[in-house]
Order: structure tokens, then sequence, then C-alpha cells
């Protein structure tokens, strides 16, 4: 009598062939948002210039963004909206590596130590609440018209919402993670190294995603009302001689900068944590 025969194991291809699917949903999904992502101000930008090519909106306080369009190349050909961008950025990229990386550390300090963070918490507190730019004068006060009270208002915004965002990552790390990494000998600079950092990791990036955009609300703020150059600038200056297609260049510009550095400051992030990104 001859034993059954036994059925040819399929699961590893079955597996493979699913895991091949998925890629190729994954990818379409993502082709998909994009697509939208792209439609929608693209149906938004025709929707205005055919309403102010029917007459239906004010085209005096609403160009057309075909007369923007035109207005931005004739200012980035004359290099005055690149010369704004540059000073933007000048003041831009300092204070927030000032302000991320002091951040980065009080809020780490007050997140391991319970007496750092009783003793800093409420001061912290209170002075998060205070509107950063309302903090302007003083440091006019202090350094006078030049850079520096442009780039510490970048650097004081950017510094609360990194130590918020890092001392709540480092509180929300397993305690029982932190046992075991104890039992197998890990303490000091191994233990910082292997498990408080990279358990911090995800909260700081939130930070620093959250403070990028915040960043440059500030900077554009600050340029409205004490500097003679960046976008800020632009965008007031255009504001004060009436010139509304200038106008927009400005705000135009911002929101690009802003979207660019908010999206560099993503792919950092998911550079620096690839067991997120894998999963």
């Amino acid at each position: 009598m001859t034993a059954p025969t036994r059925p040819v194991e399929t699961a590893a291809p079955d597996a493979a062939v699913a895991a091949r699917a998925v890629a190729v949903r994954a990818r379409r999904t993502a082709w998909w948002h994009a697509a939208l992502g792209l439609a929608v101000p693209m149906v938004l930008l025709l929707g205005w210039e055919l309403a102010a090519a029917a007459g239906a909106i004010d085209t005096l306080l609403f160009p057309p963004p075909s007369r923007i369009a035109v207005r931005c190349v004739a200012l980035a050909a004359s290099g005055e909206l690149g010369a704004d961008t540059a000073a933007t950025l000048g003041r831009l990229l300092p204070g927030f590596a000032l302000g991320a990386v002091a951040g980065a550390l009080a809020g780490f300090v007050m997140g391991v130590s319970r007496t750092a963070g009783a003793a800093l918490g409420p001061l912290f507190s209170a002075l998060y609440s205070v509107p950063k730019i309302a903090v302007l004068p003083l440091l006019l006060l202090l350094f006078g018209l030049s850079e520096t009270p442009k780039i510490l208002s970048v650097a004081i915004t950017v510094f609360f919402v990194l130590q918020i965002n890092t001392a709540a990552g480092v509180r929300q790390i397993d305690p029982r993670l932190l046992e075991s990494a104890r039992s197998y000998g890990a303490s000091g600079l191994r233990l910082l190294r292997f498990v408080l950092l990279p358990g911090a990791l995800p909260g700081v990036l939130t930070g620093l995603r959250t403070a990028a955009g915040l960043g440059v609300v500030v900077v554009v703020a600050v340029e409205f009302v004490a500097s003679e150059s960046g976008l800020g600038y632009l965008i007031w200056n255009a504001w004060t001689l009436f010139q509304p297609d200038r106008m927009y260049v400005g705000l135009v510009a911002v929101a690009v900068l802003g979207a660019l550095f908010s999206g560099l400051v993503s792919l950092l992030g998911r550079w620096a944590t690839p067991w997120q990104r894998s999963r």
C-alpha cells in the first residue's frame, strides 16, 4: 500500500505574492494621494483665474494667478525675490538650529530628572504662554536693530516646542524597557545611546516638524516690523504701497518655503528612524 502523497507546500510563494500585491497597492495609493494633493490647488487656481476673467471678483484686490506668476518671474529675474528669500533663510536656519539643540537638551534633562522637571516645569510653562513676537521689543532693546533679535525670536519659539516634545518623549519610554536594559548591564552612556535617545527620538522629530512651521511664521512676522529685507518685508512693503500682485508673490514664496522646510525635516526624521519607516 503506497503512502498518501503530501501536498506541495506553497506558503512561501503565497506570502511573496501577497507581499508584492501589498507593495503594488501601496505604490498606487501613494501616487493617487500625490495626484490629489496636486489636483486640489490646481483646481482652486483655475477657478480663481476663471472668476477673475469673468469679473466675478475684484482683480484689484485679487489679481489672477497669471498676473501673479508674471510678477513672480519679474522679481526672480531681478534678483529681488532671491535676495529676500536668502535673507529669511539666513535668520530662520540659525535660529532653528540654536533653538532645536537647546530645547532638545533642556527637554531631555527635564524628562530624565524629576528634580529638574519640577524646578523648571512651572517656569517654562509660564514662558511658553507668552507670544514669542511680544518678546521682540525686549530683544531689540538688548541687541539693537541687528540680526540677533530676529534669530533669537525664532530660536525662542523653537526652543519651547522642542523642550515640551522631548520631555514628553523621554517620559513615554516604557519603564519595563529601562529595567530590562539595566538588568543586562546597560548604564551611563550605553543606556543613553541605546535606550533613552532612540526612545525619545519620535518625540523630538514631532517637535522638529511642529517647530519648522512655527519658525517660518515667526521669522516672517518679525520681518514685518523690524527688517528691511526678507519675505516678510516684501509682503509688508507691498501692502504699504498697495501692490497686491507683489504681495501675493511674497505669500506664495512663504508658503513654498514653509512646505519645503517642513518636508526636509520630515525626510530627515524618516532617515533617522528606519524602524518606523519599515513598519
